[in-house]
């Protein structure tokens, strides 16, 4: 596949890292240009792009960048990328530790439900619950016991079907964490959080979570 990642920070490298090596072709942006993404490039064979380069013609676009950077994409990024094409949001919402206050979020509309609205393109949450350092390196063969398994939580069936193999290929166990209103499920604080659970695990954990953030998550 072609794919468009936004974001080259700790997820968005590995993920252009990991999806390079399994032969997708990758135009990876970040808020600094290009030129400041030349030894990402060397390194792994991706294109460095403008945010607009990398949303153009391809077949899954990746959005990696903290939540409280959403806001500052061009309004119009994704006009015309079709709705076909599938949008992972990776994000997590840190408003003590990063984001500040997201008064929509802390009103309790799941993050990537507020990244969809602000983007205005549907998409696929799935990567916020895994260490990147774990996700470079303890993917596993299909079938390995104990393989770890990822939520995967969106409204569209042929959207997630697509990540759901990209998963797969990556070396973890795609689970279907219900639709993007479940998303909430697998955000920080929720115990399929940095678990490294298998299929079952994270089915339990995902049946366990609770609505309510406690402390730690929610702005001051």
């Amino acid at each position: 596949m072609k794919i468009g990642i936004i974001g080259a920070g700790q997820i968005g490298g590995t993920l252009t890292r990991r999806l390079t090596a399994l032969g997708h072709t990758v135009l990876v942006a970040n808020s600094r240009g290009p030129a400041t993404l030349r030894d990402l490039e060397a390194e792994t064979g991706a294109t460095a792009v403008t945010p607009r380069e990398a949303v153009k013609g391809v077949d899954l676009i990746v959005v990696t960048i903290p939540e409280k950077n959403i806001p500052d994409l061009p309004h119009d990024l994704f006009a015309d990328v079709p709705r076909a094409v599938p949008v992972i949001d990776t994000g997590n919402y840190y408003p003590q530790q990063r984001d500040g206050r997201i008064a929509a979020i802390e009103m309790g509309l799941p993050e990537s439900r507020w990244v969809e609205k602000a983007i205005g393109h549907p998409v696929i949450k799935i990567f916020n619950n895994i260490y990147a350092r774990h996700l470079l390196e303890k993917g596993k063969s299909q079938g390995t016991p104990g393989r770890i398994a990822l939520p995967v939580a969106g409204d569209d069936p042929a959207a997630k079907a697509i990540v759901r193999d990209l998963v797969n290929d990556l070396g973890f166990d795609p689970v279907d964490a219900g639709g993007l209103d479940e998303s909430w499920r697998q955000q920080p604080g929720t115990p399929v959080d940095a678990a490294d659970l298998d299929a079952a695990g994270v089915k339990q954990a995902l049946a366990d979570a609770r609505p309510e953030r406690t402390a730690q998550w929610k702005a001051k």
